[in-house]
């Protein structure tokens, strides 16, 4: 038996595109209340304005970077009353910078992914989950990735913050043990979203051969995967998912078919 979503509600950061945007809409297929986060508040209130339209959903809009402890902080402790209760956290916000070897790179990029992929994710979850541990119940689902298990080069800071995750996800089980909060940490492999040309920074036809010659996997097929997790029986938690196209076998082997 799986638990509905109905009335459930989820908080979704990074939910303006890729992997967030396509949480927004499973959940609301499944029924739950969600708000969205993200820097970009046009591109949520487009996705908003669609799922009214497509699912009648409830959602409040939530303009922010969570690269800042404070309004994090702010941000979650002002919510209307009616939405205080979250019962998900998708800690979906994240990205990558550069390829470049680890001596030669700007440290610019270090620092956007050491304070979007650890300490953002740290801060929105050092906000919601003490009211989860208050009501008994909740779910925190953060986002990792392959880069986690495997290193490679040109990409060992932003592998670096995954593994961390992978570690912030395990201790902060650890650390809700006799609660009722459940936490699953996702870890993709290559899928096919803004991520390769935000690392690029805009250069698309860089990011569009990351996925030449193969099949990546789609933000909706992790979107699925979460929700999956999210709706098992209360006394499952699912730790851990680790999800690779059929085109993939490691961070460095993916099967590329010639034009």
């Amino acid at each position: 038996m799986t638990r509905s979503m109905s009335d459930r509600t989820v908080l979704i950061t990074g939910a303006s595109s890729g992997i967030g945007a396509a949480c927004a809409r499973h959940f609301a297929e499944s029924g739950a209340r969600l708000i969205l986060t993200a820097r970009r508040k046009e591109k949520l209130q487009i996705l908003a304005d669609q799922l009214q339209q497509s699912q009648s959903v409830e959602t409040l809009l939530l303009p922010l970077d969570v690269q800042q402890a404070d309004a994090v902080a702010i941000a979650i402790a002002g919510l209307p009353t009616d939405w205080q209760a979250i019962d998900v956290l998708v800690n979906n916000a994240g990205l990558s910078r550069g390829l470049d070897k680890q001596y030669e790179s700007p440290l610019q990029d270090w620092e956007e992914m050491i304070d979007t992929n650890v300490k953002g994710l740290l801060y929105v979850t050092r906000s919601v989950v003490p009211g989860m541990v208050m009501r008994g119940r909740g779910h925190v689902v953060n986002i990792g990735s392959i880069a986690a298990r495997q290193v490679y080069p040109g990409g060992s800071v932003y592998c670096a913050t995954k593994a961390a995750v992978k570690s912030i996800s395990e201790g902060l089980k650890m650390d809700l043990l006799g609660t009722a909060v459940r936490v699953t940490n996702i870890e993709p492999g290559l899928v096919e979203t803004e991520f390769s040309e935000v690392r690029f920074r805009g250069d698309g036809e860089r990011a569009k051969s990351v996925y030449e010659g193969m099949t990546p996997l789609t933000p909706g097929d992790i979107a699925d995967t979460i929700l999956f997790a999210v709706t098992r029986p209360a006394h499952v938690n699912i730790s851990e998912i680790f999800v690779m196209p059929t085109d993939q076998s490691s961070v460095s082997q993916v099967h590329r078919r010639s034009a």
